[in-house]
């Protein structure tokens, strides 16, 4: 992956899209949102990485990791701050 910062995919009705983005607001961390009800190719994307779901948050990092559908802890942890 050539993107320098993380991406997040997700929808707007998403209740833990919404939590995921709070996490990293509340960090600082810059990200880039991507909708996938209105990005086909996001949400073919999506569904490859999650075997054929379309599970969201799905959370794409410049190193290549990728948390989806993270706890707050656990993403929270992935980025250095506190839940």
């Amino acid at each position: 992956m050539t993107e320098s910062q993380i991406i997040m995919y997700g929808t707007r009705w998403c209740g833990d899209c919404r939590r995921s983005k709070k996490v990293l607001e509340a960090g600082n961390i810059p990200y880039r949102w991507v909708d996938i009800d209105t990005d086909p190719a996001a949400a073919e994307l999506v569904r490859k990485l999650n075997r054929g779901n379309r599970s969201v948050p799905t959370i794409l990092f410049p190193n290549g990791d990728i948390l989806v559908e993270p706890s707050n802890a656990a993403l929270a942890a992935k980025i250095g701050a506190t839940p």
